[in-house]
């Protein structure tokens, strides 16, 4: 490849990154076509971007961005593919439920929710972990939680106290 060229794929893979906020280094040597073809279904249906890059390209790209991305660094062996979301836990889930069909891809390392986690054995922490929208949706539901009580007491005992005077009134 011409030192042009990979330049071009090097701003193409830091576009790409920089359009997405999480990204997964997964392994999928070992795979055959067709589940290769259904791993990229599959990323489709789950709005991941998939893209098979070459390792030093990734490294150059990650290099050229700002941010500290060295401890992804030892995880750019073999054949790696790059899946991309804008929801952390989405690739962690696709890969977990892929795994118990074939086996393959294999978790690298992830940048998720601005943090590294290296190694297979990550993948159940990935996909469990939730989403800032998913953490302020909680907050605001813990928030609403009390003003909920109060109003519901307030209704139910104005609705008691109509319920004694009607009864009173009938007698």
């Amino acid at each position: 490849m011409k030192k042009e060229d990979k330049s071009i794929v090097i701003d193409q893979i830091k576009e790409v990154i920089s359009s997405y906020s999480h990204f997964y280094l997964t392994e999928t040597q070992g795979m055959n076509a067709e589940q290769v073809s259904e791993l990229r279904r599959e990323c489709f249906k789950n709005d991941i971007k998939m893209l098979v890059v070459k390792n030093k390209l990734m490294i150059k790209a990650l290099e050229s961005l700002e941010g500290d991305f060295s401890p992804l660094y030892d995880s750019l062996k073999a054949n790696t593919a790059v899946l991309f979301s804008n929801v952390g836990n989405a690739p962690a889930k696709l890969i977990k439920d892929f795994n118990k069909k074939n086996m393959k891809p294999v978790l690298k390392a992830a940048y998720v929710e601005e943090s590294f986690y290296i190694g297979e054995n990550q993948i159940e922490a990935l996909a469990t972990i939730k989403s800032k929208n998913e953490l302020i949706g909680e907050v605001i539901g813990l928030l609403q939680s009390p003003a909920k009580n109060v109003i519901s007491a307030l209704q139910s005992g104005g609705n008691t106290i109509h319920g004694v005077l009607k009864t009173l009134a009938e007698r």
